[in-house]
């Protein structure tokens, strides 16, 4: 009897030590995934998209070391759908997401979205999230609710009412010093990878900087020839490097897909604390290209070629259905997935299948891009305001954004059947959108009659 159970126990021994290797085995092949996420920062802030006033060392080495896409699209020109974008792989306005989420608003991405870390827990990844969510604040919508085990960070934009710090789905810190916020996030992102550097994760590094009010800890004040906004950048560029030197620490940079991008253009009417779009034009709110084509470079050293540049359209969008190329997941059936598989892009195989874009301005499509061609529906201007540029009005725009990204030469008049026919094909692929959902509620106002009436109350004595 003993000797058939001994038997018995190295035969699950072998087993299970047979399971273990198949285990390691299995996790080795699978890539960790670190998308790093800027908050308004431009197309001319980085000086591997030719800043010269701002130093960004380590990410100009993630440009080096593996790709560099010079004609990539954010999902929006503003905060919360690009956000959405990314992570579903899906356009915004899709969701309702037409907009950005406020402390006050009862809304927030839907609950029935899959994200890319919801995705990725079919191949057992650990996922968490450091920094920015801004895709609603109740319970319902937070990050541990769309599949990642672990959050830290800021609900909503650095500018909005509250600013706090949550640790899963409570409230750890209603006192943040914004001045060690890049900091504090580099520290909880760098735990993150110790704790889980011996399995297969995907960590979204979101960063409340560069959006205003924008701060940097002592270490970095004074250190950019750009001003605070400099400093700012640069401080970030720290942060990176520290996430990359602790993945080379712990021997998992050859095998870690770090992508490094922005959530839409930098926030020109803040001046000097609102970034660049360098030969861009305009910035975040707009459709322009300064307000949608966002800086972006990715590395992952055992699979992508050193120094590659890509010239062609990219989107946020592409990164799910790419991450799940990568990982052997299949897309859900169930959804359009908007983005495009640019695997071969990454491994500098091919090209992406698609070469067309919808530019939308919350739920109105306003732009059409195939090809080197770009056209803009007619614009009735906007005046300016403490929270938004001043932009004149213009015609119909034609572009031709291979030799005019800065969109100055409209080419219209000279070529207005090209015109009439990519209005035609932008038409026919918004109505293929079908029946879209009415815009998510943000916010609604206060009612201070009260206090009309008492200044009318006032007014007559």
């Amino acid at each position: 009897m003993n000797t058939i159970k001994s038997i018995s126990l190295c035969v699950l021994g072998l087993v299970s030590c047979n399971s273990e290797k198949e285990k390691v085995s299995k996790n080795e092949e699978l890539p960790n995934i670190i998308h790093i996420f800027a908050d308004d920062l431009g197309y001319g802030d980085l000086s591997c998209f030719g800043a010269t006033d701002i130093k960004t060392s380590n990410i100009d080495r993630i440009a080096s070391e593996g790709i560099r896409f010079t004609e990539f699209y954010s999902a929006s020109p503003v905060c919360s759908p690009s956000r959405a974008g990314l992570l579903t792989g899906r356009l915004p306005q899709r969701m309702g997401i037409n907009g950005v989420f406020f402390p006050e608003s009862f809304t927030g991405m839907p609950q029935d979205e899959i994200t890319i870390a919801e995705m990725l827990k079919e191949k057992d990844y650990t996922t968490g999230i450091v920094g920015k969510w801004h895709l609603g604040h109740l319970h319902k919508f937070l990050p541990l609710q769309q599949g990642f085990d672990s959050y830290f960070g800021i609900p909503y934009s650095n500018d909005m009412e509250s600013v706090l710090y949550m640790r899963g789905n409570n409230v750890e810190e209603f006192n943040v010093d914004q001045r060690y916020i890049t900091r504090r996030y580099t520290e909880e992102a760098i735990k993150f990878i110790d704790q889980n550097k011996d399995n297969p994760f995907f960590l979204y590094i979101a960063h409340n900087m560069p959006h205003v009010p924008i701060y940097a800890s002592e270490n970095f004040m004074g250190t950019s020839e750009r001003g605070l906004y400099g400093d700012v950048v640069q401080e970030l560029d720290w942060s990176v490097g520290q996430i990359l030197e602790r993945l080379e620490q712990l021997n998992l940079l050859e095998n870690t897909l770090v992508i490094f991008s922005s959530d839409n253009g930098p926030w020109l009417v803040m001046e000097d604390h609102g970034g660049s779009a360098g030969i861009l034009r305009e910035g975040k709110q707009y459709t322009f290209e300064g307000g949608m084509r966002v800086p972006t470079v990715a590395m992952w050293k055992s699979k992508i070629p050193e120094g590659i540049v890509y010239n062609d359209i990219a989107t946020q969008m592409d990164w799910l259905p790419t991450i799940a190329k990568i990982s052997g997941i299949s897309l859900p059936e169930d959804r359009i997935i908007d983005g495009r598989d640019i695997s071969e892009v990454l491994f500098n195989t091919g090209k992406r299948e698609d070469s067309t874009y919808m530019y939308f301005d919350g739920a109105d499509l306003q732009c059409y891009r195939k090809g080197n061609w770009k056209i803009k529906k007619p614009y009735e201007g906007y005046e300016g305001s403490a929270w938004k540029k001043a932009v004149k009005a213009h015609d119909t725009l034609l572009i031709n954004m291979k030799i005019d990204p800065g969109e100055k030469d409209n080419l219209f008049k000279e070529y207005s059947e090209k015109t009439r026919i990519l209005f035609k094909e932008m038409n026919s692929k918004y109505r293929e959108m079908g029946k879209l959902p009415p815009s998510l509620i943000l916010r609604t106002d206060a009612d201070n009659s009260h206090y009309e009436y008492l200044r009318n109350k006032k007014n007559k004595n």
